[in-house]
Order: structure tokens, then C-alpha cells, then sequence
């Protein structure tokens, strides 16, 4: 039986709040888009280009030293030294170095940590990007996501209605804008596996505004004398707990990464964790307040009767 959207018991006015929220949101973009513009990404060496050493210890290695004696040396100043899984495995990032090949500076690291004091050094791997390299992964990393975007905008033009698409992708784009941001604020480095992260974090984001966009065409075509603003309300409110225990689930597995992962999947782990939070987010909000911007109405949602059926359905 068709419904008003009263009749239906809404534990939430979410809708109600979409202007305060749409403000927040603006807010985040615009702080993120200073930040990328003033501050940038701190690319890692898969975008920048450089040398990339593992060295395994026969015991726990202090970071603190070895930064301090590859900083003795001015063409190593630069250095990022972290720990690869365990305390006694070390990973170095060096920038290209000019007039060095990579067997001399592979002997060149080897011998300052050995000098460090922290006991005998394995060097297991050394591996190099070039600057050309990096600078085209960058291209393609970027190009990636645009088409991401492109298909994403085919693909809900297609299955739900224009208004839909846009509204989808506002959502997207709000949030790998927001995580862009984030990185640019903390400096994180920005490496090909948050690239990853990001276009994960489309996928997901997508998926949870298609189920909301999915009730929301449903409820168009079952609730009566409701407005678009009620009908979406009603929609999020009867998605929001699969919503929701469906992010702390994900939510809680990205922790573990985060925490016990070790450092060569910490970006990528953050990225998720931002990228799964603001995505909850655009789901429940910007993707609902964008469509009703658009002036969605219960005419996109009926279907386009066939030319003739009209007659043919009143023949006895």
C-alpha cells in the first residue's frame, strides 16, 4: 500500500541537518585544497624517483643513529630511515644521486651503518626509480583516477538517472579531495600503495551511496504525497545501521593494519581509514543533499511509458 513518508517511524532527522553539513564539507575541501596548493604531497620514491635499501641487523636497530651517521655524509642528509616489519629489519630511502651508481651506494650505506655500531649488516635489496619513471607514475596515478570517475559517472547515468551521477560523483570527489588533504596537512608520504588506497576508497564509497540511491528509487515509486527532502530521510534512515556496522567492520580491520601491519602499509592503512570515514560520510550526506540541490524529483523516478501503450492497454 503506498505510504506517506509520516507514516514511516524516522529515527532521524538526517536530511534536516544538511545545510550545516554541506557547510562542514566545504570547509574541508576548501582547507584541503589550500593545503594541496600551499603545502602539496610529500611524494614518495615511487613518484620522486631514488634509491630504495633493505638491511637486515643481527639485533634491534637504533632509527635515531643511523639517521645521525647517514646524515655525516651530505649526499645522505636526506634519508628516510623506518622499520621494515621487525626491529631488526631497516629500510632506507635515499633521492637520486648524481654520478653514483647504485653498487656505490649500496657499498656507501653499507659501510656508515656498519659504522653505526649496531652490529653486523645484511643488505638484501637495493632497488632504484628513476625521475622519469616516477614523474610518469604520477601521470598515470592521477589519469587512473579521473577514469575511475568517468566510468563511475556512465555507469549511475545509466542504471539510475542523471541527477544520480552527478550526485555520486560529488560524493567521490569529495572524498579523495578530503584524503588528498589530510596527506598534504600531515605530510604523510604519498606513495603508489595510497594510490591504491584511494581508488579502493572510490569503490567503497560508491557502493555505499548505490545502496542508498537504491532505496531511494524504490521508495519514490512506493511512498505518496512526500517531498524529496522526506523521501530521501526515510531512504538513509532505513539504510543507515547497514551503513554503519558495515564501515565499523571494515573500520576495525584497517585498525589492525594500522597498528600491526608495520610501516610499509602505515600510508596505506591511514589512507583507508580516512578515506572509509569520510566515505560513510558523503554516503549518508553529500550524495543525498547533491541530488536534492539538483531538483530531483518523483517524475525522474517513473518510469518512461512506450509510445502507443497507452492505446493498447485500452483495447478490452
Amino acid at each position: 500500500m503506498p505510504r506517506t513518508a509520516e507514516e514511516i517511524n524516522n529515527r532521524f532527522d538526517i536530511m534536516g541537518l544538511r545545510k550545516p553539513a554541506m557547510v562542514f564539507s566545504l570547509v574541508l575541501i576548501a582547507i584541503s585544497l589550500i593545503s594541496l596548493a600551499v603545502r602539496g604531497l610529500n611524494f614518495g620514491i615511487d613518484f620522486t624517483g631514488g634509491y630504495v635499501i633493505e638491511a637486515g641487523f643481527d639485533q634491534p636497530a637504533d632509527l635515531p643513529a643511523l639517521r645521525e651517521k647517514l646524515a655525516e655524509k651530505n649526499q645522505f642528509s636526506d634519508a628516510i630511515v623506518q622499520y621494515f616489519g621487525t626491529q631488526s629489519e631497516v629500510l632506507v630511502r635515499l633521492v637520486p644521486q648524481e654520478g653514483l651508481s647504485g653498487a656505490k651506494i649500496n657499498s656507501d650505506v653499507k659501510d656508515i651503518l656498519e659504522s653505526a655500531g649496531q652490529g653486523k649488516v645484511d643488505m638484501r635489496r637495493v632497488e632504484f626509480v628513476g625521475p622519469q619513471v616516477g614523474e610518469e607514475l604520477r601521470e598515470q596515478g592521477g589519469l587512473a583516477v579521473l577514469i575511475a570517475l568517468a566510468f563511475i559517472v556512465v555507469y549511475v547515468w545509466l542504471r539510475f538517472e542523471k541527477k544520480f551521477s552527478v550526485g555520486a560523483v560529488a560524493a567521490l570527489v569529495h572524498d579523495v579531495i578530503i584524503t588528498l588533504g589530510f596527506f598534504s596537512l600531515t605530510q604523510n608520504e604519498f606513495d603508489l600503495s595510497v594510490l591504491a588506497a584511494i581508488l579502493a576508497v572510490i569503490g567503497y564509497s560508491l557502493n555505499d551511496t548505490i545502496v542508498v540511491f537504491d532505496r531511494i528509487r524504490e521508495n519514490f515509486r512506493i511512498i505518496r504525497k512526500s517531498t524529496t527532502e522526506q523521501i530521501l530521510n526515510v531512504s538513509i534512515n532505513q539504510t543507515l545501521s547497514r551503513t554503519i556496522i558495515t564501515s565499523l567492520t571494515t573500520l576495525l580491520v584497517l585498525l589492525a593494519l594500522f597498528l600491526l601491519g608495520g610501516e610499509t602499509i602505515h600510508s596505506f592503512a591511514i589512507a583507508l581509514i580516512i578515506g572509509v570515514i569520510v566515505g560513510t560520510y558523503s554516503s549518508i550526506y553529500v550524495a543525498g543533499s547533491s541530488v536534492i540541490a539538483l531538483g530531483l524529483s518523483r517524475e525522474d523516478m517513473m518510469p518512461v511509458e512506450k509510445e502507443g501503450s497507452a492505446e493498447i492497454d485500452s483495447i478490452p
